[in-house]
């Protein structure tokens, strides 16, 4: 019997399943950035080491500020000859883009969400940078989950099931009780599965080709499906 419930966050509630890789380049693609994809993914990469370096992303920063921090990195890696008033417009764009891409994601996420919090506790545990507690407020959703395991407040980053753990006993619950909920078969579904969880895979557009031919018996391929397995379950 599933007795709660662990989300994962970027990837799952805010992207429909799709990496977050990909939505940013549809950000870059909508701002009309003259890169080509490979150029992207490097300053992407780029981007997301010098996050894991620094402490840039604030407690207090909502989504559309750590885009904005986000993509202002990425720029930074992009061919020297764009000027900085053409880079800063580039910026702009994409944050606003990808920041209402979210907000429609979450926005389509937030009913099944109140469904489910009237049945089940519900946890978030997330790779995130520091900030997810204000990102939930901004998007109107905190009040839904008991509580966050965040990785750079903890320390430990997924696929280490440390994290999935420590969410487990907020739950107060026994691994054999709690559904994982997660967009990373790698990081999320393996590791909830080796402590014992039930996991089901929101299955979208992959970082790899590899991981886009991956299966697995418990999928979905929308967050809202979440309920409706659960009442076959």
């Amino acid at each position: 019997m599933i007795e709660g419930i662990i989300f994962d966050y970027g990837g799952t509630l805010d992207s429909r399943g799709v990496h977050w890789s990909e939505v940013l380049w549809q950000g870059y693609q909508h701002a009309q950035v003259p890169i080509d994809k490979a150029t992207f993914r490097n300053a992407y990469v780029e981007g997301e080491r010098a996050l894991a370096r620094e402490r840039i992303i604030l407690p207090q920063d909502n989504f559309h500020t750590l885009l904005r921090k986000k993509v202002a990195l990425e720029i930074d890696y992009l061919p020297e000859h764009y000027d900085h008033d053409l880079r800063q417009q580039w910026v702009d764009a994409i944050a606003a883009y990808c920041d209402q891409a979210a907000r429609g994601c979450i926005d389509e996420a937030r009913p099944m969400l109140e469904r489910l919090h009237e049945r089940y506790p519900l946890m978030l545990v997330s790779n995130f940078y520091g900030n997810i507690d204000e990102v939930l407020r901004d998007y109107g959703i905190r009040h839904l989950f008991k509580g966050i395991i965040e990785s750079a407040v903890v320390g430990v980053r997924k696929p280490n099931p440390t994290l999935f753990r420590l969410g487990v006993d907020a739950l107060e619950l026994t691994p054999d009780h709690v559904l994982v909920v997660g967009d990373s078969l790698r990081k999320d579904i393996e590791p909830a599965e080796r402590l014992g969880c039930h996991a089901l895979w929101l299955k979208g557009k992959g970082w790899t080709d590899e991981e886009d031919q991956q299966t697995h018996p418990h999928t979905i391929t929308r967050v809202t499906q979440v309920t409706d397995w659960l009442d076959q379950f």
